[in-house]
């Protein structure tokens, strides 16, 4: 069996038993050469070494996360020295290659459970990045149920989803919110940064804590990213009513009938009066109560006859006596008649 001597980042271990649970694998090279070279002539390198993984992936560091098909090319990385003419160090990803269970059995305690409550736990870490549905303590049959961690906190700028170290803000005091010093010495009110509410930002009574748990059950129950779960929790958060009331907001216009905007109306001073003998056999009742679009606009279902209007319809003409023998015919409906 080989070592894992060449390897300076691992212990002491037979290389067979290290590639059997370690599937995701590190590669790196010294003074960040690997970020320097080509995409293309990295992944020739990499498959002459152990062949086409499953997934390759560049970290911030510049380094290259790897995921092998099985454990016999999980071996060839780990014995490989040499990557692109530089000396090549492999190490399995800490986190990536196991995974975190709860076990909820008191036998597995050493106090009676008197002195013991049953709400206690035990978090075991699993070689292995599937989680089991349960495991074997000596005779006892043990359920696991998952791990969920706390929401990932910056202790710099108190803001969730990232760490110190690869944090961009400002120094925040997690007690005040104020920018410029730490919350050791801090007496001033309590005033979280992540949602401005009265009360320090560490706080797990913080509405956007509660949020970032649900992201983390997500991303452990489902086995996906964080920004992945983050996808679909936030949408599920209720709008406050301002922010309902501006997205509904609409812009108010004025409506009009296509058919009206589209008439012709003849100017006035085409229009002329009736004669006098003419206008004694056309009755004097009309419905005042008809708007002047209905009178404009004939039902679909009503014939378009010709018929002469009388002169008091006509608006405004003074000049009847000159024109007496003068008419004109025009299209109305048929209900002005009647």
């Amino acid at each position: 069996m080989d070592s894992l001597n060449s390897c300076p980042g691992l212990p002491n271990l037979l290389i067979d038993n290290v590639a059997k649970c370690s599937s995701f694998l590190i590669l790196s090279l010294p003074n960040c050469e690997m970020a320097r070279k080509s995409p293309f002539v990295i992944h020739k390198a990499i498959i002459g070494i152990g062949g086409e993984p499953k997934s390759i992936k560049k970290l911030r560091s510049g380094d290259l996360l790897i995921e092998t098909t099985s454990a016999l090319q999980s071996k060839s990385f780990l014995l490989a020295k040499t990557f692109l003419d530089f000396p090549l160090t492999v190490n399995p990803h800490k986190s990536l290659n196991s995974c975190r269970g709860v076990i909820s059995e008191p036998d597995l305690f050493c106090l009676p459970l008197k002195q013991k409550s049953w709400k206690d736990f035990l978090t075991r870490v699993l070689p292995s990045p599937k989680l089991p549905s349960n495991i074997k303590a000596g005779y006892l049959n043990c359920k696991v149920r998952p791990y969920i961690p706390n929401p990932l906190r910056c202790f710099k700028c108190q803001r969730f989803g990232h760490s110190q170290t690869s944090c961009r803000g400002q120094l925040t005091c997690s007690r005040c919110a104020s920018v410029g010093h730490a919350s050791t010495d801090c007496s001033l009110e309590p005033k979280c940064i992540n949602c401005l509410q009265p009360h320090p930002s560490d706080s797990k009574l913080c509405p956007k804590w509660k949020i970032e748990k649900q992201i983390q059950e997500i991303k452990t129950t489902q086995n996906i990213s964080y920004p992945e779960a983050r996808k679909l929790i936030v949408p599920q958060i209720p709008q406050t009513y301002a922010q309902a009331t501006r997205s509904s907001t609409l812009n108010n216009s004025t409506q009009t009938d296509e058919n009206i905007t589209k008439i012709n109306c003849p100017p006035l001073k085409l229009l002329a009066p009736l004669s006098s003998k003419q206008r004694t056999n056309i009755p004097t009742t009309i419905n005042t109560s008809s708007s002047a679009q209905t009178q404009l606009l004939p039902s679909i279902s009503s014939k378009n006859l010709l018929y002469r209007i009388p002169s008091h319809q006509l608006p405004c003409l003074r000049q009847k006596e000159k024109l007496k023998n003068n008419h004109l015919n025009y299209i109305v409906p048929e209900k002005i008649i009647k």
